[in-house]
């Protein structure tokens, strides 16, 4: 039986321990360990809206990116800390913001599991899709549009090319981090009739699940269990080896196959042997 992984709720005062910890780590959020215990797992809430380089309203709660990129830094560099958990309920917002989190989660060496609850609209997708597994509840939603521009639009056919390279970032992105393919995924994100008065599509739990956007349905019970059974490979893993690697940006990726937890060829490598789909064929918007 794997050994549990320390969460624990943010003690209401700092002792020694806590005041010596990063700042980074010390935001409004982060969860922290009690006194004298490893903190194991640190939890990343994306909530609101994702707020980019203008400052948005005071009554709407936002996610900021200064404050999100450098506990993201701290939670790699921190050896203590030994994998992530990223709760998602978003509306969207700044794109290039939330590609910037997106690429910080996607590019850590520790494991990382994503939970969406609520909604994890827009941006929110590529923040979901960048963890090592992504979990969705059943409620959870997940809206996947084209990009809009905010601000003055110049009616000039380079204004819609740069559109285009901006999609292309996010499709890439959600490409290459899940297992959805870019027919599929342009077909849903330009689909006509669903929203009321735009272009796209509503994933609700399991609809995100089988087209391939999400891993797997789930709560906090599923996501967890995860994240601790991906920290226990790591940890028995020699440095270096294929399993380590396999947790996170290595050649293999983790995958729930009908067995139990597999780990996905590398990029390219089609269908694994016991049939489940391998994950990788391998200015400023808001989403």
């Amino acid at each position: 039986m794997d050994d549990p992984i320390p969460v624990c709720d943010e003690p209401e005062t700092e002792g020694p321990a806590e005041s010596a910890r990063p700042e980074a780590l010390r935001l409004p959020g982060a969860v922290q360990p009690p006194d004298g215990q490893p903190p194991g797992i640190h939890v990343l809430s994306i909530i609101g809206q994702i707020e980019g380089h203008l400052l948005l309203p005071s009554k709407n709660k936002t996610t900021k990116y200064e404050h999100v990129l450098p506990q993201l830094v701290a939670v790699e560099q921190d050896p203590r800390i030994e994998g992530l958990l990223v709760i998602l309920n978003t509306v969207g917002g700044d794109i290039e913001a939330g590609l910037a989190i997106a690429e910080m989660v996607g590019s850590l060496s520790k494991p990382t599991v994503s939970l969406v609850l609520g909604g994890g609209h827009s941006i929110g997708a590529p923040i979901a899709v960048a963890a090592d597994m992504s979990f969705i509840a059943p409620t959870a939603t997940i809206t996947i549009h084209p990009i809009r521009l905010s601000g003055l639009v110049i009616g000039v056919p380079q204004t819609y090319e740069y559109l285009d390279k901006m999609q292309d970032r996010v499709i890439q992105f959600l490409v290459k981090h899940s297992r959805i393919t870019e027919a599929r995924l342009r077909e849903v994100m330009f689909r006509t009739g669903e929203l009321v008065r735009d272009v796209g599509t509503v994933l609700i739990g399991r609809d995100a699940v089988e087209i391939g956007l999400i891993d797997q349905l789930g709560g906090l019970h599923d996501a967890l269990r995860a994240l601790q059974r991906l920290i226990a490979v790591r940890r028995a893993a020699p440095a270096g080896h294929a399993g380590a690697q396999a947790v996170h940006n290595g050649p293999l990726r983790p995958w729930r196959g009908a067995g139990g937890s597999v780990f996905r060829r590398p990029a390219g490598a089609g269908r694994g042997d016991n049939g489940a789909v391998d994950r990788h064929a391998h200015g400023r918007g808001d989403g």
